[in-house]
């Protein structure tokens, strides 16, 4: 059987003759998982791990000059991964808008979009236009569904030392965009140190319950040796609140070991912890933990007398 002998960069079905590789190739590379899709018509061996530098060299191949990259595939660009995963599985859709004077993209794959975007909202990565930072994470507070919106600009925030107040002016100029009274009212909730999703989704709920925000990433000295790190704590109420995803569920035995420690640390000196799991954000999983942390939060002194 012929080895297939994959380029080292992204490339194109346009590509293929080029490369001296035909479109039956690229079929079996595929179904054998020796390629995979790192956007929507553009390929790359799966030996190659993903980067930064290889996202935009991927997107140097379908991107034009007179465009600009925008919304989750400047997410993407800037590190934040906003898609679906069945979206990233069949290659991340390619979201740019024209500059003024220009059409709207009609590549293939492409989702070509019309924007006004002042100068200072555009940026260049080696040669590619994209919108900065701070103007992504106001488009996707407009753009997404609600926890998401709310998870990319915890993320945002957090990886690129977005300012807060900035975000929160930001949201003021875009009048009555659709979409802007959603990021009016996230922009304010945005905390950098949350670390996840599923986290940013847990501080969204317990907002949405009409709950006391708590502080993220609370630090407990045990001892002289141990300190203890919470998602989410009310240290004045010794409540804590923590999130058990994925990361939790694949962890090592000696993870698995030192986290139950800490819990049985914590309990043993007064902390109630309400644990939030995969499925709880809906329905009865949801229910359950906000009650939990209503209880432990709900005060038993008072000062009356009667």
């Amino acid at each position: 059987m012929t080895i297939v002998v994959l380029p080292t960069e992204p490339f194109t079905v346009a590509d293929l003759v080029r490369l001296g590789l035909s479109a039956a190739d690229l079929r079996r590379a595929l179904a054998h998982g020796r390629v995979r899709r790192v956007l929507r018509g553009v390929y790359v061996s799966n030996e190659i791990g993903d980067s930064i530098e290889l996202r935009t060299a991927a997107l140097h191949l379908v991107v034009g000059p007179a465009h600009v990259i925008v919304d989750r595939t400047a997410a993407w660009l800037h590190g934040i991964d906003s898609f679906a995963t069945t979206e990233l599985d069949a290659g991340a859709p390619i979201e740019v808008c024209a500059l003024r004077g220009h059409t709207r993209s009609r590549l293939s794959g492409a989702r070509g979009r019309t924007r006004d975007l002042h100068p200072d909202d555009v940026m260049e990565i080696d040669g590619l236009r994209v919108t900065t930072p701070l103007r992504t994470a106001l488009d996707l507070g407009c753009h997404l569904r609600r926890r998401e919106a709310f998870a990319a600009l915890c993320d945002i925030a957090r990886q690129h030392d977005v300012d807060i107040p900035e975000l929160v002016r930001g949201a003021e100029r875009f009048g009555r965009r659709r979409g802007v009274r959603q990021l009016r009212e996230l922009a304010p909730l945005v905390l950098p140190t949350v670390e996840s999703a599923r986290e940013a989704w847990t501080l969204l709920a317990i907002h949405d319950a009409g709950l006391p925000l708590p502080e993220a990433q609370v630090w407990i000295d045990a001892d002289a040796e141990r300190r203890f790190r919470l998602d989410f704590a009310y240290p004045q109420q010794r409540v804590c609140v923590e999130y058990d995803g994925v990361e939790f569920h694949d962890a090592t035995d000696e993870q698995r070991r030192y986290d139950r420690e800490r819990r049985q640390w914590l309990r043993e000196h007064g902390w109630t912890i309400i644990v939030v799991r995969l499925g709880d954000f809906t329905g009865e999983g949801l229910d359950r933990w906000l009650r939990e942390l209503r209880s432990a939060l709900a005060s038993t002194y008072t000062t009356r007398r009667w």
